[in-house]
């Protein structure tokens, strides 16, 4: 009888990230490399494809962005070494664009299966645009998924990081569109009696459950 091969377990969020040690055009590296810091790991299907062109010159032009928020960007996809350097090298010639970050060579697909960025519907040998934000501490704090068809928002991807870390730092949760500046959501109260005192704790109240404050 045939049996169905099942498929590598798709990684958890705020548990640890999967562990790799994989060569990148920056020489070989390790998860346990960003200890310490933030990390962006993002997955393209292809080098020398239109879409993807777009979204490493994105992420290149808003590297120091991330670079103040003590994260690193560390790119991949199913290519290898000499494809990703060709590359990097013809967006430099053709759209002035420094690619200052590493790009993981996975030809045998051991990362992009342990992060589940391979997706049988969209296909079996390219890694989807897949983005994962794991924290200093190596644990896996968010997961983003487009289409090959399209491209994703590197400015959301600053956003995210920026409400995680403030969310850590303070113990709040961010609205939707949340910016830096702007008011914060403070967790509800766990018990009857805390939400009855919560109207005079001095918030932006609207009711017991839903109150905001200003950093």
């Amino acid at each position: 009888m045939e049996t169905q091969q099942s498929q590598p377990a798709m990684p958890q969020l705020n548990c640890p990230a999967p562990e790799f040690t994989a060569k990148t055009t920056h020489g070989v590296k390790s998860l346990s490399d960003y200890r310490g810091k933030w990390l962006v790991l993002f997955a393209h299907p292809a080098d020398f494809t239109p879409v993807c062109t777009t979204e490493f010159s994105a992420f290149a032009t808003r590297a120091d962005q991330f670079r103040e928020l003590d994260t690193e960007l560390l790119g991949l996809s199913i290519d290898s070494v000499h494809a990703h350097i060709a590359w990097t090298r013809s967006i430099k010639e053709n759209f002035g664009v420094d690619i200052p970050f590493p790009i993981i060579a996975d030809l045998s697909m051991e990362v992009a299966h342990a992060y589940g960025m391979i997706q049988p519907g969209a296909s079996d040998t390219a890694a989807v645009r897949a983005t994962f934000v794991i924290d200093p501490q190596g644990v896996l704090r968010a997961m983003v998924y487009y289409p090959m068809s399209n491209g994703r928002s590197v400015d959301e991807i600053v956003r995210l990081v920026k409400s995680l870390q403030t969310s850590d730092a303070h113990g709040v949760a961010t609205p939707e569109n949340w910016q830096p500046g702007e008011p914060v959501i403070v967790p509800p109260p766990a018990t009857a009696d805390e939400a009855e005192a919560r109207q005079d704790q001095g918030y932006e109240y609207v009711d017991w459950y839903f109150c905001k404050k200003t950093l």
